[in-house]
Parts: structure tokens; sequence; C-alpha cells
């Protein structure tokens, strides 16, 4: 009887575990957009418990992701790339003026070792920060997709 009411245990919590699967998002070339509408789009990836695998480029609002999921559950590959530059505006004559006020909720939204990175190049302006290779990932785990590609080898039948 012990052993019949462990199993049902075992297969109870495997059974509650399988709901709480989550799911992975990959990001590969966004070229971001607007903040607001990253900020509520990563909001609700923050909620959903799903991993996220930078596996491309992720520039300007996209890298927003690196403030709103928790570290933890993010990965980068050998071909993810982070591109930083002060928010902007359209000014009166319909050309891009930087935002100091957006520039820096931007800047504050990110993890402190990304915001050294940012410093240490000149801080947050119109020209684009590259974040990639060893730098990227020093500062993130890696996903291993390219190793897990690499190992599925077709049959030689």
């Amino acid at each position: 009887m012990k052993f019949l009411t462990g199993l049902l245990a075992a297969v109870l919590l495997l059974i509650a575990g399988m709901g709480t699967s989550h799911a992975v998002v990959r990001i590969a070339d966004d070229r971001g957009g607007r903040i607001g509408t990253y900020v509520d789009k990563y909001q609700d990836l923050r909620q959903s418990g799903d991993t996220v695998i930078i596996d491309g480029l992720c520039a300007s609002a996209c890298t927003i992701v690196l403030g709103a999921i928790p570290h933890d559950r993010i990965c980068v590959t050998s071909h993810a790339t982070l591109g930083f530059h002060a928010a902007w505006d359209f000014g009166s004559n319909g050309r891009a003026v930087t935002n100091p006020e957006a520039t820096q909720m931007l800047y504050a939204m990110y993890p402190s070792q990304v915001k050294r990175w940012i410093s240490q190049r000149g801080g947050l302006t119109p020209h684009m920060l590259f974040l990639k290779g060893r730098q990227l990932q020093a500062m993130y785990k890696p996903c291993y997709l390219d190793a897990q590609a690499s190992a599925i080898k077709p049959s030689s039948r």
C-alpha cells in the first residue's frame, strides 16, 4: 500500500510539474522601436516565466529585455549582439532629437554590469554601441544552441 501511495504521489507531482513548464522566446534581428511598446511586451514576458534566448541583433528598445527579464532567464548565443543608443523623438523639423529624460529612463532599466559597460564607452549617445562576443558572454550565460545544432549529425544509412 505504501508503494502504491508513493507511486500515486509521484505521478501527481509529475502532472503538476507539466502545467508549470515555460516556453522559450528567441530574439533575433530585432531593431527596436517605441520604448513603451517594449516595456509592455517585456512585462508580459516577465510574468509568463519564459526563458529568453538572444540569438542575433537586439537593438535600441529591444535591449529593455535586460532589465525586464530576470538575469537567470536570459541566455546568449555566439550570434547575439546588443545595440544601445540614446532615446530620441522627432523634432519640429522632422529630424531625430535626443530625448534626455527617456534616455535616462532607458539607462536606469539596465543591470549594473551593462550600465558600467555603457558608461565606459561614453554613455548613451545618438551613436550605436554594440555589445557582443566575449564581453557579452561574460555577462550572460551561454545558450549552447550552436553546440546542440552541431551535435545533431545526419544518419549515415
